[in-house]
């Protein structure tokens, strides 16, 4: 079987028997093309006949490239997942990166923005525009429940119900949630749909609940653009990152006591020792404001 039918058999499997988000299929398709364009330009062994030290070589190659420490763990997280499959459906007789570990990734506190920074970034939408009306709710409703930005920009009209307060999203490998949403954030969506969307969308059969100027759903990168713009407008100086919102959100209700594991359902996480690098900003914050605040410190 040619290489890319094998590389297509394995994605179809990932998306039909493990479920993944299309993010994550189109992630580990780029790491698996980057590892053959390795093979082929370096003269190593076929994908099939890889060895160990392929693999090893492989990844020194991407250390001498300067990848960061992320990036090489998940190209090798993605290269074990395929050799297993092919080993499996016995398309080769030995996975090369059987008991190869993972280099050790350095905990990063996530960005975080100030309560007050968070404030100042919402009241840049002008609310007397559709596009205006559509990111006031957008970055609303971003802060209220804490979801990704590939979920917000998935949501569907009949996913959110104002009367309720709450949305329905499927997060990563499909997995349905309810996230309670806030009365702030529900006005403000209620409106856009009732002002702003039906001025952007002129197909009427459209489901998106979110959409650009052509009335089709936005993209991660159009929302991203609309997210630097008005952190630029709200001269915030921090790095601004797609979920940068998504920090905010569970820092500052673990701040406010909330107990992690509601912070850890609302947010979708599998595990809850995701959930815990946020309880690492609040210790942070604590010994901030012990450090300014005790007379003795």
């Amino acid at each position: 079987m040619g290489l890319n039918n094998l590389i297509g058999e394995f994605m179809n499997y990932l998306s039909t028997e493990r479920g993944l988000a299309m993010n994550t299929l189109e992630s580990y398709g780029r790491d698996l093309r980057q590892y053959l364009e390795y093979l082929e330009s370096s003269g190593k062994d076929a994908v099939e006949k890889a060895s160990r030290a392929t693999v090893v070589a492989y990844l020194l190659f991407l250390q001498k490239q300067g990848k960061a420490t992320a990036t090489i763990a998940r190209r090798l997280a993605a290269l074990r997942s395929f050799y297993q499959f092919l080993l499996r459906e016995k398309y080769v007789d030995k996975d090369p990166t059987a008991n190869l570990e993972s280099p050790k990734l350095e905990k990063r506190l996530p960005k975080v923005l100030t309560i007050k920074e968070v404030e100042t970034l919402l009241k840049q939408p002008n609310p007397s525009t559709a596009s205006g009306l559509r990111d006031k709710a957008m970055l609303e409703l971003l802060y209220a429940t804490g979801i990704r930005v590939s979920e917000l920009i998935s949501l569907d009209i009949d996913d959110i119900s104002l009367d309720m307060g709450y949305i329905r999203c499927s997060g990563k490998g499909s997995k349905e949630r309810i996230v309670p949403v806030g009365s702030v954030a529900v006005k403000c969506v209620a409106d856009y749909l009732g002002s702003g969307r039906g001025r952007l969308v002129p197909d009427r059969g459209e489901k998106a609940l979110f959409v650009n100027h052509h009335g089709k759903r936005l993209t991660r990168q159009g929302f991203w653009k609309i997210v630097k713009r008005y952190a630029h407008d709200a001269r915030i100086s921090k790095e601004i990152t797609p979920h940068t919102l998504r920090h905010s959100f569970a820092t500052h209700l673990l701040e406010n006591g909330a107990d992690l594991r509601s912070v850890q359902e609302m947010l979708g996480h599998a595990d809850i020792s995701t959930t815990q690098i946020y309880t690492h900003v609040t210790k942070g914050r604590l010994k901030e404001v012990y450090a300014r605040t005790h007379p003795r410190a």
